[in-house]
């Protein structure tokens, strides 16, 4: 196996979900292999698809988890969205679908969220859902208010199982209005990848991404990041073969990273 891509790297990316831990559970390795990242002076980040949590609520989670981590290593599609979204119109006008977490990140970007006449609407991974939230979302996309989507994940990994996320809500939309949004932000999707490379310093080539979706972390192999799948959460062995997006390495969890690095 010819780890050179690994060896040459600047940067590292982790998932979290399913990557870093599951539910309450840190994953095997992961504290070592960040640690040992931290102690060499290598450059990492936390890049999670998951809209549904705040940066500040992710350092609370990672410092429950033994694993103290400062805001700024955190990299969230609702922050990259609100990012995003500023470069379209500073201050706009947006009907947010989202947590009071996510609300609390456009809040800092100092968007006017509002329930008539938005500039855009936006779903993001709500834990909070109403039916109510949803028919005004498709209501606002029927009527062509430009429709942005945080990230695309199916489903969010958790102790127990997996619970719906972004892109089964996507569907309902799709569903109910015909239309899709017009923008993606997260995993693996042209903004965040702007985003990552803005944010690190560092081109795509130069970044290694370590995730546990084919479909979102590992699709990063696409914009040219070097890409480890982890199989401590949603992919499993037998989903690789046919996947159209192939992992340049494959793990059982983080804490094997230190065989191949």
């Amino acid at each position: 196996m010819n780890t050179e891509k690994l060896h040459n790297a600047k940067c590292f990316l982790f998932d979290m979900d399913g990557t870093i831990y599951l539910g309450k559970q840190l994953l095997p390795g992961a504290k070592e292999f960040i640690q040992y990242l931290a102690n060499k002076q290598k450059p990492y980040y936390f890049l999670t698809n998951n809209s549904s949590r705040s940066r500040q609520d992710y350092v609370k989670k990672l410092q429950t988890l033994g694993l103290p981590t400062p805001a700024d290593k955190i990299f969230s599609s609702g922050e990259a969205t609100a990012i995003y979204l500023q470069k379209q119109k500073p201050g706009a006008r947006v009907y947010l679908v989202g947590t009071p977490s996510l609300k609390k990140e456009f809040d800092r970007f100092g968007y006017e969220l509002v329930e008539t006449q938005p500039d855009f609407a936006v779903l993001g991974f709500d834990t909070t859902l109403t039916y109510k939230k949803i028919w005004k979302l498709c209501d606002f996309i029927t009527a062509d208010v430009p429709y942005i989507a945080t990230h695309p994940d199916i489903n969010c990994p958790t102790e127990d199982g997996f619970m719906p996320d972004i892109g089964a809500m996507i569907a309902l939309v799709a569903a109910s209005t015909g239309k899709h949004p017009e923008v993606i932000v997260g995993k693996p999707h042209a903004p965040i990848v702007d985003s990552i490379v803005e944010k690190t310093g560092f081109s795509a080539s130069e970044i290694i991404m370590v995730g546990d979706r084919l479909y979102t972390d590992i699709a990063l192999g696409e914009a040219g990041l070097t890409t480890v799948l982890v199989l401590s959460g949603e992919t499993k062995q037998e989903d690789i073969p046919d996947s159209p997006f192939q992992p340049d390495f494959v793990v059982e969890h983080v804490g094997e990273l230190f065989d191949l690095y």
